[in-house]
């Protein structure tokens, strides 16, 4: 029994699967306009190096968004089309969440475009601040103020360094507080941007 993990959100594109609560396999790269070439076929080569068949994955854990108006859909289409091939539920994450630390709270990030960015403040399995939009500006503010929260994503573009963390293991460690879809086929992306 296996659950597959898919997020495309922002440049990057991840895949794994876990089992019992551990991550099995993974793979995780820079793909920026080519996620939706390489997101199957990382998915098949995962599976045959595990040994998997499609009768093995139980359950789907994808990031929704906030983030790339394409990438968010990229995984979350993969993963409709998976739910039905595998008869396997979909379990949405926040694609800011899977981004947080494991060691200390998080101000988890997205570069939004048009001097804005997807943000999200996470301790443990708590959501401090939910998924909003702001001004880079108040970003900045938010970071200054609270000094000892890790910065995770890529902060690069606000000038701040930044901790890219294993977005597949965040999924691991967060599959039991999220829940199954109760319509796979009507997931939606979330997009936050008007």
């Amino acid at each position: 029994m296996a659950t597959l993990l898919l997020d495309s959100s922002n440049t990057s594109l991840s895949v794994g699967f876990e089992n019992n609560g551990l991550l099995i396999g993974f793979t995780s790269y820079e793909a920026w306009q080519v996620q939706s070439e390489h997101m199957v076929p990382e998915i098949d080569k995962l599976m045959k190096e595990l040994n998997l068949n499609r009768k093995d994955i139980k359950k789907i854990v994808v990031s929704i968004g906030p983030g790339s108006y394409t990438g968010v859909r990229i995984a979350l289409t993969i993963a409709k089309v998976a739910s039905l091939a595998c008869s396997a539920p979909i379990y949405q994450v926040s694609s800011l969440r899977v981004l947080k630390d494991d060691d200390k709270p998080s101000i988890c990030l997205i570069n939004a475009r048009s001097n804005r960015s997807y943000f999200g403040v996470y301790r443990d399995k708590e959501i401090i601040v939910s998924d909003t939009i702001k001004t880079n500006d108040e970003v900045r503010e938010y970071i200054s103020s609270h000094p000892d929260y890790s910065i995770c994503g890529d902060a690069r573009y606000l000038g701040f360094e930044n901790k890219d963390n294993n977005i597949c293991k965040q999924m691991v460690s967060l599959i039991d507080v999220l829940s199954p879809s109760e319509n796979d086929l009507s997931v939606k992306p979330i997009y936050l941007k008007d």
